[in-house]
């Protein structure tokens, strides 16, 4: 008997039917005729209903007082936390005082050397230029602090991302189980996280550091996977025909293979990290983090600006550094030249000991606080408001909000949940397969169960206006900068600038030029999340086989046609990863936007940190995770999220 299969039946099928996407949305069609009436009539409020939803509240405040009633008595705080806490803290001082013991001048000098090493007599220079300026701003206390800090942090966070990424790199059993555990760790808003740890550790640098290291060590597990997983396989077919045993085989060939991923993922560890900073003094961290987090406080641009700087040429060396480590590109250097400028350095540094000037000299700064301060002022007195034809910054607040947030949060809430449920399986499945579907239908649904649906709805409405916004902008200013190098070359610092400088330093001018509410919180996500967007739009259309563009000129096609017809549709995985990127880093900014006037999840987290209320704060939390897994699905294929191991 003959079998009809799938391709033959398609064929069948009348021209429009053999499209795929038509015959998923006739389907859907026919099944929200059939669901939509039968849960109207069901739930006709539209409301997430209360016999749907979990209290967590008694438990977490349960879980908090045992905590708090057994941090010093217990065996599992006092032979295992303890430990950890009190290694922590002798391994940060002990960095710190080597840097106060090495003072400024060796420190400079071994850092301009390492960087000399690693990528060239340029590098150094503005490595030494980096350090030199952290002391001119007054800041070489703290930046030690900082950098003491980000050393202990950063090493955690390899060693742990290491040995994660070695576990789902060697195992598809490992790497299926830690794929939705690291998309928690990266998604979820450190102050959701901040709190356990507070409660288990106290205040000070244990909670500082072991909150950073959740923060960071999930890039380090993701590239150290993919790069164990991408090895040649010939190579190690090579390797296992001359009898070598699997951990022969992983030390000589899989991790050298690995080796340009291993220090992508410590480049991205330490950005991470450093990015930390400020939200790690909110707990003790101290550093040029408590700076920048005290002059928020007192909203003193200046101050924020002069402890935020470090913070940036902090990131951009040490960026810049391991990204020439990782491209393997180190220039060659004689030994006998390498070993005298190590000696010059390590004789610079005894020599400034010897003399007593280990402390960068007060006579050498330079105050920036004042002139940064007047300029902000003079900003907010002229662009505030009353400006001519356009209208103050003010204006551009309140019609945004009265235009575009106040219809979109409106909108949300207004729907029944169940059509939101519906919609968002509507488009997940359009875009991917039925368990994608599912997967965002049911983040979807853990929201309502959480007993949070509304501030989610308030919440959801800022991160699509800001997505929107940042999409616009980026994507314009990628393609400008794809098409001229110069274009690139101007703003490559940037958004270097941007990329580092931490969210509480711009927030002050952003509430500073368009005052307290959702918008400025919609600013800022726009800021945090503008540089990845621009930087993966213009990587992506430059990578565009050239050929195509090549044969697209020979057919007479002018520079717009070669973008709308050419490099857009070729670049469509780096734009759509763009668009995920640009979702996932909006997301990160909803907690520091509760700050200012954002509400919703964002306020729902601080506060639960400021009042020691777990269950308020956690919650909070975890309906971020799932605002971010539901986005994540329902803007990424199917194809592109097995290519990036999702």
């Amino acid at each position: 008997m003959a079998t009809v299969t799938a391709p033959a039946l398609r064929a069948t099928l009348p021209g429009v039917l053999k499209h795929r996407a038509v015959r998923k949305l006739l389907l859907l069609a026919l099944v929200a005729a059939i669901l939509a009436p039968l849960a109207h009539a069901r739930w006709h409020s539209g409301t997430w209903p209360a016999a749907l939803t979990v209290d967590l509240t008694d438990p977490l405040t349960h879980v908090s007082d045992w905590i708090i009633d057994n941090r010093d008595s217990h065996p599992l705080f006092l032979y295992f936390f303890g430990h950890i806490s009190n290694g922590v803290v002798l391994s940060v001082r002990a960095v710190y005082l080597f840097l106060l013991a090495a003072g400024w001048a060796g420190v400079t000098a071994l850092a301009a050397f390492v960087a000399w090493r690693t990528a060239g007599g340029r590098l150094a220079l503005g490595t030494a230029a980096a350090f030199l300026t952290c002391g001119l701003l007054g800041m070489w206390v703290p930046t030690m602090q900082t950098l003491a800090l980000m050393v202990v942090a950063v090493l955690a966070s390899v060693a742990v991302g290491a040995v994660l990424g070695l576990a789902a790199g060697l195992s598809d059993r490992m790497d299926r189980a830690l794929r939705p555990v690291l998309d928690t760790m990266q998604v979820l808003p450190a102050f959701a996280y901040l709190l356990p740890v507070v409660l288990v550790f106290g205040i000070g640098v244990p909670a500082a550091v072991l909150a950073t290291v959740v923060y960071a060590a999930p890039p380090m597990a993701r590239l150290t996977s993919l790069g164990l997983r991408g090895a040649d396989k010939e190579v190690l077919e090579a390797v296992e025909s001359l009898g070598a045993t699997a951990r022969q085989r992983l030390l000589t060939a899989r991790i050298p293979l690995a080796r340009r991923e291993l220090l992508l993922g410590l480049n991205q560890t330490i950005m991470m990290a450093l990015s930390m900073a400020v939200i790690a003094s909110v707990i003790g961290g101290g550093g040029l983090g408590d700076r920048v987090y005290q002059a928020l406080a007192s909203v003193d641009v200046g101050a924020a600006l002069a402890a935020g700087i470090p913070i940036v040429l902090l990131a951009v060396v040490l960026d810049r550094v391991t990204a020439a480590a990782g491209r393997g590109t180190e220039p060659a250097h004689g030994r006998p030249t390498t070993y005298a400028l190590l000696a010059a350095a390590v004789a610079l540094a005894v020599a400034v000991r010897l003399a007593g000037r280990l402390d960068w000299p007060d006579a050498w700064t330079v105050a920036v606080a004042g002139p940064v301060n007047r300029v902000v002022d003079w900003m907010t007195d002229h662009l505030y408001s009353g400006v001519p034809v356009i209208g103050g910054t003010a204006d551009w607040a309140g019609r945004f909000t009265t235009w575009v947030l106040d219809p979109v949060r409106d909108g949300l809430q207004g729907l029944p949940w169940w059509s939101v449920l519906l919609l968002v399986a509507a488009l997940a499945w359009l875009i991917g397969t039925w368990r994608t579907a599912l997967t965002a239908v049911l983040a979807m649904a853990a929201i309502g169960v959480l007993g949070v649906w509304e501030p989610s709805m308030d919440t959801l409405s800022q991160v699509l206006a800001a997505v929107a916004v940042t999409l616009v902008l980026g994507f314009a200013t990628g393609v400008a900068a794809a098409r001229d190098d110069r274009v690139e070359r101007l703003l490559r610092p940037v958004l270097d600038v941007f990329q580092t400088m931490p969210q509480f330093v711009y927030l002050i001018p952003v509430v500073a030029l368009f005052g307290v509410g959702r918008a400025p919180a919609v600013a800022a996500a726009v800021v945090y999340a503008l540089p990845a967007v621009v930087r993966i739009t213009t990587q992506g259309l430059r990578q565009v086989d050239p050929a195509a563009l090549e044969s697209a000129r020979s057919l007479g096609a002018t520079g717009g046609q070669q973008l709308r017809q050419v490099q857009l549709p070729l670049a469509r995985p780096a734009l759509l990863l763009a668009l995920n990127q640009g979702v996932v880093l909006v997301l990160a900014v909803v907690i520091i936007g509760g700050l200012v006037g954002g509400g919703a999840l964002g306020y729902d987290a601080v506060f639960g940190l400021a009042q020691g209320d777990l269950a308020t704060g956690l919650v909070a939390g975890a309906a971020i995770v799932c605002l971010g897994l539901m986005l994540d699905r329902v803007t990424q294929p199917a194809d592109r999220r097995a290519k990036k191991g999702a």
